[in-house]
């Protein structure tokens, strides 16, 4: 019997050169995991009906002696990524029905690269949550604690990954939604520089802050992934190259620790400790530590509840009852947009919604979103001249461990600030890892490395050698 628990993307590959096991019998052992655990995790939306078929063709290929980085693997998807033939509703009950026309990018590249995809993972409405408690189709556990969240907006396929029902999975990033709940369910989670994977095929949130990635064990797999997505796309204008960004490649084991902004009022004295102790073991791993002063790195979260409700409010303007998803008649046709929307999108969604409209309005445009795009270019570039003395900064991944059910809904200023410490990566476009670094009573806990701008490989090498991975 295959131990899912135990297994790795490399560990798998491995084994089935080995032929220790088949795809079939490897993606048979994921859908068994599904069945027996989801039922009380959630953290699927729809398992696909040909996951088997496409682990016969891996082993085909296997048996060909045809060496793939992936091939053989069962994978999942977040449900804002496309496959073709499969429903796909950003976890809203606008796109309830709504049947993909054609593949993401990154879908095909998964396939191109021999993975066997599983089916597609619960996530906040439209990505538009820290917690998977805003899905219109219920919330997903913690496989941790059943009891606690598994962050959001990726929720679903982190606790995947988290339960051993996948060996890997992808989510999208906007303001920390892998890196955060990967922190809570205690797996690896990474978001690449802003470009180096393609957003064709991804439901827009914020579409200069999107970015997919993957949800891993390990850091090596995390790597192994972005390889076979990063690339230019010809569908997605704002794919870059790798040499996009001027660098001399060096690695100094420099880490760069903002104090005042980490270690401020509103974190758990718990997570303070944890850093302090991450910081330590990187001590003894040979790298030296510089506090470093971001002054404009506390106007991050400010700035991005500004920048993203705007672009959420202009994006979601396509869903209008006529070209695709729910429809609600009315006695006209503006009678019909508004009964759509307002039955098809949730209270989170109608919110940002209201926001990003009023700060894109007449008067006040300047005044909020012309500020915060300044606002944000300070923090770029601060972040940037940092990086000419640091290889990475080095923060807590989330200010607590996962909380309860219901414990910040009814307070949204609080659920934001869920994200403080991963914002500044999307807005500033930088890469950035979050990995496990210990527990509080039995509860994941994770750090945050953030690097320069395609500096994706200092991330890398750091993560590798604080998991014991090199």
């Amino acid at each position: 019997m295959i131990d899912l628990s135990k297994l790795t993307i490399q560990s798998a590959r491995e084994a089935l050169k080995k032929g220790e096991f088949t795809s079939r019998e490897l993606t048979q052992a994921s859908l068994d995991a599904i069945k027996e655990k989801d039922g009380g995790i959630h953290a699927f939306l729809d398992v696909f009906k040909g996951a088997l078929a496409q682990a016969d063709e891996a082993d085909k290929k296997i048996a060909e002696g045809i060496d793939l980085p992936l091939l053989g693997i069962p994978l999942a998807l977040k449900d804002n990524i496309l496959v073709e033939g499969e429903k796909a509703s950003a976890g809203s009950k606008i796109l309830r029905d709504f049947v993909a026309p054609y593949s993401a990018t990154a879908t095909q590249k998964l396939r191109d690269a021999g993975a066997v995809i599983l089916g597609h993972t619960n996530c906040d409405e439209f990505a538009m949550g820290s917690s998977t408690e805003n899905s219109a189709y219920g919330p997903t556990k913690n496989p941790r604690d059943l009891s606690r969240v598994p962050g959001g907006s990726s929720g679903g396929s982190a606790a995947a990954v988290s339960a051993g029902m996948a060996l890997g999975a992808l989510g999208s990033d906007t303001g920390g939604s892998i890196r955060q709940p990967a922190a809570f369910t205690g797996v690896v989670g990474f978001k690449p520089t802003y470009g180096r994977v393609s957003r064709s095929g991804l439901i827009a949130m914020a579409s200069s802050l999107d970015q997919i990635g993957p949800f891993t064990k390990s850091v090596s797999d995390a790597e192994t992934i972005y390889e076979v997505l990063k690339g230019t796309d010809e569908m997605d204008s704002t794919t870059i190259a790798e040499d996009t960004y001027e660098s001399d490649k060096s690695f100094k084991k420099v880490i760069g620790i903002p104090r005042s902004f980490v270690l401020g009022e509103g974190i758990d004295s718990e997570i303070k400790t944890n850093l302090e102790a991450s910081i330590q073991k990187f001590k003894d791993l040979g790298y030296e530590v510089r506090d470093v002063e971001l002054p404009h790195l506390k106007f991050a979260l400010a700035v991005y509840y500004i920048l993203m409700p705007a672009e959420v409010s202009s994006n979601l303007a396509r869903f209008d009852g006529v070209r695709y998803g729910l429809h609600v008649g009315g006695a006209n046709g503006i009678e019909d947009y508004f009964k759509t929307r307002g039955t098809g999108f949730g209270r989170e969604v109608r919110r940002r919604i209201i926001l990003g409209t009023y700060v894109l309005s007449s008067g006040y445009y300047d005044a909020y979103y012309g500020s915060a795009l300044s606002a944000k270019r300070l923090i770029t570039e601060e972040l940037r001249e940092a990086f000419k003395d640091v290889d990475f900064i080095l923060t807590p991944t989330t200010p607590t461990p996962a909380f309860k059910f219901g414990e910040k809904t009814a307070d949204p200023l609080s659920m934001y600030l869920a994200d403080i410490f991963t914002v500044p990566a999307n807005i500033s476009g930088c890469p950035s890892l979050s990995i496990p670094s210990g527990f509080v009573d039995d509860l994941p806990l994770g750090i945050c490395l953030t690097s320069d701008l395609g500096r994706e490989d200092v991330l890398f090498k750091a993560g590798k050698e604080f998991l014991g991975e090199l």
